[in-house]
């Protein structure tokens, strides 16, 4: 399986080349495999923006890591904190908060402080509830409380208040509607939102989805073999010939 290098991890800092990471959800045997990918690809990336780009690469790389929880990239907690000087941005899809703290224990908070915008499509966990409503902070609101006295002379009473009271508390987000979204972006006020509709995006017909013809056959395209290049330089070893065993 890794007799030959196909990956030119080098590369994709330098031209627009899409490289698809596939591993089980179910069963997490060879998750090891990748794991050792993204740790080579981060490191040569990274070196290469040093020593040849003189610190970013030319052409950014983004990195789309769909269902994070089922792989933990080794030392990703400082990692995912100096990607971003090198020209590569992670985006990191969490069914959870919870998911996150349970791979990278203490340094979850570390990982999410390192993100510069958080997106909030909705869930009923507590952790995350608690995370995004502590984030958004509070607002202040005007109260008023009205008394009335009756007895041998009546009173009227008027009291005014300015309390603080959370932007969106949790119960408000457990029920948010599924069409509503919440963007945090450093640096601005959150965003409540519509999400967007990705049936009415351009190139949705190219999709699977919309057509059925652009699927994937993720096993017909792993089945190919390797493609030697003329400019391909090969050291080549006289072993001599094999002998031969005849049974009876």
């Amino acid at each position: 399986m890794m007799e030959y290098d196909e990956l030119e991890l080098e590369k994709l800092g330098e031209e627009k080349i899409a490289l698809f990471a596939v591993v089980s959800d179910s069963d997490p045997t060879f998750n090891f495999i990748s794991a050792m990918m993204y740790s080579q690809m981060f490191n040569v990336l990274c070196n290469r923006a040093l020593t040849v780009y003189h610190g970013r690469l030319p052409v950014h790389v983004t990195c789309l890591f769909d269902e994070f929880a089922n792989q933990k990239i080794p030392n990703w907690e400082h990692l995912v904190s100096v990607i971003r000087s090198r020209n590569i941005s992670a985006h990191i899809v969490l069914q959870t908060y919870s998911q996150l703290k349970g791979m990278y224990r203490d340094n979850a908070e570390t990982i999410a402080g390192c993100c510069s915008s958080l997106l909030f499509l909705g869930g009923k966990e507590e952790s995350s509830l608690k995370m995004v409503a502590t984030m958004l902070g509070k607002e202040t609101i005007d109260t008023y409380n009205t008394s009335d006295t009756r007895g041998t002379s009546r009173s009227y009473g008027l009291n005014y208040q300015k309390l603080g009271k959370e932007l969106k508390s949790v119960d408000e987000l457990a029920v948010m509607p599924s069409s509503r979204c919440i963007l945090q972006v450093q640096g601005v006020r959150p965003f409540y939102s519509r999400k967007y509709d990705l049936t009415r995006h351009p190139m949705y017909r190219y999709t699977a989805d919309a057509n059925p013809k652009y699927t994937l056959d993720v096993k017909g395209y792993l089945a190919h073999r390797l493609k030697v290049k003329p400019e391909d330089e090969f050291e080549v070893y006289d072993l001599g010939e094999a002998d031969s065993i005849s049974a009876a």
